[in-house]
C-alpha cells in the first residue's frame, strides 16, 4: 500500500490548521494562509491550492477573503479523523482491488484483504486531528 502525496500533504495540513485551532480555542481562530502552510510545512503551494479546494468544497475547510484571509478547519479538531481527509482526497486507500477479477467471489485469498481493509479504515477512523497532536507533543 502506498499513501499519496496529496494525502500525505492534506492531513499535514490538517494537522497544522488543527494545532493553530487549539492554540486559538479561547480566541478567535485565526486563518492561516496556504502560504504559511506551504513554507513551514515544506510542501508545494500550487499543489496545496489544488488539496484546500478539495478540502472546502467537501465542508473539512473553509476560507476567509481578504488581508487576514486564509483556511481554518470547519468543524472542531476533535470532530475530524485522518479517515475524513483519506475519504476526500483518494475515496479510499485501497488494500487490493477484487472487482473486475475473474476469481472474485472465489478466491481463497479475498478474506484476507477484506480484513485488511476493514483494519486501516478502522485505524484512520479511531483518532482524530486533536488526539494526533496531543500525543505528538
Amino acid at each position: 500500500m502506498k499513501i499519496s502525496k496529496k494525502v500525505e500533504y492534506g492531513l499535514r495540513a490538517m494537522l497544522y490548521l488543527a494545532k493553530n485551532q487549539l492554540a486559538s480555542a479561547k480566541k478567535d481562530i485565526k486563518a492561516v494562509s496556504l502560504r504559511e502552510i506551504s513554507e513551514k510545512e515544506e510542501m508545494p503551494f500550487d499543489f496545496l491550492e489544488k488539496i484546500f479546494s478539495q478540502l472546502e468544497k467537501a465542508g473539512l475547510v473553509k476560507s476567509k477573503k481578504g488581508s487576514q484571509g486564509g483556511y481554518f478547519l470547519a468543524r472542531p479538531a476533535d470532530k475530524i479523523t485522518p479517515g475524513d481527509v483519506v475519504v476526500v482526497l483518494e475515496e479510499s486507500i485501497a488494500q487490493a482491488n477484487c472487482s473486475g477479477c475473474p476469481m472474485a467471489g472465489g478466491c481463497t485469498s479475498e478474506d484476507v484483504w477484506s480484513e485488511a481493509q476493514q483494519s486501516l479504515d478502522s485505524s484512520l477512523s479511531a483518532v482524530t486531528l486533536a488526539e494526533l497532536i496531543k500525543k505528538n507533543k
